[in-house]
């Protein structure tokens, strides 16, 4: 049975993790990925340390299923190729800054007219319009601008800067591919494309709406004690066990809560918000007693909501993502002699991929296989290697 997106075309023009993420989720159900990279280097992620066999480990975790060509979209020859390449295909990803694009004269406006069904989609910091649609940014900026980081403090009040790439691949990545899937969608019912546009800090700003709805009904900006942010209720917390590794506890509901206060022998603990830091450090103390695992053992079967933290390499082998293909092992990598890792597909279709593909695409690999597709000769095709054209 064909997959679902089976006969998209999709040139993604982005460079790192965010446009790659996109793009990747939508070639794993089957859309054809082609990565328009620049002659010079190509994706940014292909040369960022650390590297296995010679490529960046990030290039291989939002790249697999894809196909390369190299063009120099600043000569003339360059965009008339990615012209040619607009009209037979269906969505363009474009992840400069805003007017790059309009600027080399291969804007939304220009290419809607060489194929008024194009899916334009625009993924950007801070968007297409507003004071501030020129700056770039990172993914630490996105959340600090979002009011996501305001969110996160430690119990000095210090907000808390995140391992974790949320904004730009949570608020950029899957808006994305969201909104291109919507203008897929919508093609299909009118016969016309149309731009759609995501900006990184729109994306982590609609992950602040508990926040923002306590804020509507209190006028109370939240802060570290309040009883809506994070640490402060025992009952929803982390604590540290005996062999200095961490748990998490979230027995919210009351049938939860009664359940681990009898396993740990302390009945006598209530909700009462003004007990709450006496209760935790009593319980942090409890927790003390044992290593992780022994905890995690003891509550095995109950239903407290009781969690280790676990480490990378230790979610990597969990028999949780195992089960659910949550993790694809290639087993002597590129010849280094370590299994890698890749990512599983975390949506499952009953009639999607039951596995991926882990093929990855060389710089350009598939300049004259493209290009020959277009109707271009081996001979134009060897001046246009030759001029740096592609």
């Amino acid at each position: 049975m064909p997959l679902p997106l089976q006969g998209i075309r999709i040139l993604d023009l982005s460079r790192g993790i965010s446009g790659g993420f996109c793009s990747q989720l939508l070639a794993d159900f089957g859309a054809e990925v082609i990565k328009v990279e620049n002659t010079t280097g190509g994706d940014i992620s292909r040369y960022r340390p650390p590297l296995v066999g010679g490529e960046g480990t990030q290039f291989y975790m939002v790249n697999r299923n894809k196909k390369s060509i190299t063009l120099n979209l600043r000569t003339q020859e360059g965009k008339d190729i990615f012209k040619k390449l607009v009209k037979v295909s269906d969505v363009v990803i474009d992840q400069f800054r805003p007017g790059v694009m309009d600027r080399l004269g291969l804007g939304y406006e220009t290419l809607k007219n060489i194929d008024p069904g194009i899916i334009y989609c625009s993924l950007s910091a801070y968007g297409l319009t507003g004071s501030m649609r020129e700056l770039s940014g990172h993914d630490l900026n996105f959340q600090s601008m979002s009011g996501v980081l305001s969110l996160t403090r430690d119990k000095d009040n210090m907000p808390h800067l995140s391992p974790i790439s949320a904004a730009a691949l949570a608020g950029g990545s899957l808006y994305a591919a969201l909104g291109i899937m919507l203008g897929l969608y919508q093609r299909q019912i009118t016969g016309e494309g149309q731009q759609c546009e995501v900006a990184m800090v729109d994306g982590a700003f609609t992950f602040v709406f508990e926040a923002l709805g306590d804020w509507a009904g209190t006028g109370k900006i939240p802060q570290q004690g309040d009883k809506d942010m994070p640490g402060t209720y025992a009952c929803y917390n982390i604590y540290r066990t005996k062999d200095d590794k961490h748990v998490t506890l979230g027995a919210v509901e009351a049938k939860s809560w009664e359940e681990f206060c009898t396993m740990i022998g302390k009945n006598d603990y209530g909700v009462d918000m003004e007990r709450q830091k006496e209760i935790y450090d009593d319980i942090q103390e409890i927790i003390l007693t044992r290593t992780r695992d022994e905890w995690v053992d003891y509550f095995n079967g109950h239903d407290v909501q009781f969690t280790p933290v676990l480490e990378v390499d230790e979610i990597a082998k969990h028999p949780q993502m195992q089960e659910r293909n949550m993790v694809h092992w290639m087993k002597d990598f590129k010849g280094s002699g370590k299994d890698f890792p890749l990512i599983g597909i975390p949506i499952k279709l009953s009639n999607g991929p039951e596995e991926i593909n882990t093929k990855f695409p060389k710089l350009g690999e598939h300049n004259n296989k493209i290009l020959s597709e277009l109707g271009y000769s081996d001979k134009e095709i060897t001046i246009y290697k030759d001029s740096g054209i592609i």
